[in-house]
């Protein structure tokens, strides 16, 4: 009869007690402790070649620094992973997630936010968040200007500039109205990734900043009163250039990957890039002929940083902040900058790094093609993401060509 209820006892006393408490990023010792055998499930898109190797580096690293075992999810679109944890919650599955980290931006991160879908905060606790300065780069901490209190990390920071061949190109137009005279004197030589394609909405965005009559609008959310005054300038610009893009803008590229070969075929003499080094790292690399360069638009270009968050009900909470936190480490950062790897930018403050770091970034080769930070100017901000859906919403009934 003892025996029976001191059984009974335990069952009823862990009936009672909670859940297993999500991991603290402030006790750092223990969340490397329960990280230890974890796996990552880390959805990230996967068209590139480079990054695709560089997320497998860092694995490698983590596994063989802290036990953690990283899984690439390669996705063709973040939305794919968002939706996976959304139909989650509406199972009711809160706990043990298939997605335990996500590679994300402007309106996946906003509508995963707005449902209450992300784990956190916990970004700002992680000790490498040390080496950033979010007081003089406010990219760090806004996405597509909704603010990221902690619910996700930045990895790197990306930039619009232009590729042009300079074998057929000498002077490249530096604006939207130059690039339609030029596509004018010059058909089929310029394409852009079909949107929904991120490069490709891109595009669509740094030409309606170029060609709005008020950009501070796009700042706020769209709406009704003013959506179609402002993307009129847009329409009127695409209704003109298209005709004179590649195939007669009866075909698009799928993905920024798919522009190269056109560029290196010798098809296409100007194309669209979020990554400043990326011209250095495709001519690095044999992508690209090393008669490519870098160049932006007088009105300045688009910059942003490339986040990471977790859902709400990831299964490795811990793994994935041991990730995040590496991806924000200057050996992580250093390699990701390199145009041998993926010359994509540092998210950290070089005056917060120890002078042996800051001094590895200063003597690293930024490539032949890469722009140095005064001539790449400062980045202009991303329009709000409401903005970006009903553009690409609308280019799709305009434009868009079945695949």
């Amino acid at each position: 009869m003892t025996r029976l209820f001191t059984a009974l006892a335990a069952t009823l006393a862990l009936a009672a007690s909670p859940a297993s408490a999500d991991p603290d990023p402030t006790d750092w010792n223990a969340v490397l402790e329960e990280a230890r055998g974890q796996t990552v499930y880390f959805n990230a898109w996967g068209g590139s070649v480079q990054a695709n190797d560089f997320i497998a580096w860092a694995g490698a690293r983590i596994a063989d620094d802290h036990g953690v075992t990283v899984e690439h999810v390669k996705l063709s679109d973040t939305a794919d992973a968002v939706s996976r944890v959304i139909a989650e919650k509406a199972a009711g599955r809160d706990e043990g997630g298939a997605v335990d980290l996500i590679w994300i931006n402007g309106p996946n991160f906003a509508a995963m936010k707005e449902q209450g879908l992300l784990f956190g905060p916990w970004a700002e606790d992680l000790p490498n968040w040390a080496l950033v300065d979010p007081e003089s780069n406010a990219a760090l901490t806004a996405d597509f200007t909704v603010p990221t209190e902690g619910l996700e990390a930045p990895w790197a920071m990306a930039q619009v500039v232009f590729w042009h061949d300079t074998s057929r190109v000498a002077e490249p137009p530096r604006s939207m109205e130059a690039l339609l005279n030029w596509a004018a004197a010059n058909p089929g030589r310029f394409t852009y990734p079909q949107p929904p394609d991120f490069l490709g909405t891109t595009f669509l965005k740094q030409a309606l900043y170029d060609l709005a009559p008020d950009p501070e609008a796009l700042l706020a959310p769209a709406d009704d009163t003013n959506y179609a005054e402002v993307t009129a300038p847009l329409w009127t610009f695409l209704d003109a250039l298209t005709p004179h893009l590649w195939r007669a803008g009866r075909a698009y590229p799928q993905t920024g990957e798919a522009v190269k070969p056109l560029m290196a075929d010798g098809e296409v003499d100007l194309a669209i890039s979020f990554s400043p080094g990326a011209a250095s790292a495709a001519i690095a690399n044999g992508e690209l002929p090393d008669s490519v360069r870098t160049y932006v638009l007088d009105g300045g270009t688009i910059g942003n940083a490339s986040f990471v968050a977790i859902p709400y009900n990831a299964n490795a909470k811990a793994g994935a902040m041991v990730l995040a936190n590496f991806l924000l480490s200057a050996e992580a950062q250093l390699r990701m900058q390199d145009p041998d790897y993926l010359g994509w930018g540092t998210v950290l403050s070089m005056e917060a790094l120890p002078e042996e770091d800051s001094a590895a970034f200063a003597a690293l080769d930024l490539g032949v093609a890469t722009l140095s930070p005064a001539e790449l100017g400062a980045a202009l901000p991303e329009p709000h993401p409401s903005w970006m859906t009903r553009v690409a919403e609308d280019w799709t009934q305009r434009y868009g060509i079945a695949q």
